[in-house]
């Protein structure tokens, strides 16, 4: 956060790929000066429980992660691993 602030201090918004990291954002652009959100926005990603302890609390972006699971094994089981009944003279 502190290279990119230096390299575009205009900036006014930042994504990071995790809470984790947007945490770290938050600290340093208030080390910096800036305030969030008035001056900076900033996002994060996973909506893990530290994005309700931030101040200000983390904006962030909730993945379904088990119903994503889910649709990713039916995909497997249905389009990828297909399976076929093999009649022979057992029954």
């Amino acid at each position: 956060m502190a290279e990119l602030l230096e390299r575009h201090p205009e900036l006014d918004a930042v994504f990071a790929a995790s809470d984790i990291m947007a945490a770290g954002a938050v600290h340093t652009l208030r080390a910096a000066g800036r305030r969030v959100s008035e001056d900076v926005a900033v996002v994060g990603f996973d909506d893990s429980p530290l994005a309700q302890h931030t101040d200000p609390q983390l904006t962030t972006v909730r993945q379904p992660v088990e119903e994503m699971g889910r649709a990713m094994a039916r995909v497997l089981l249905e389009d990828i691993l297909r399976t076929k009944l093999v009649v022979r003279a057992s029954a």
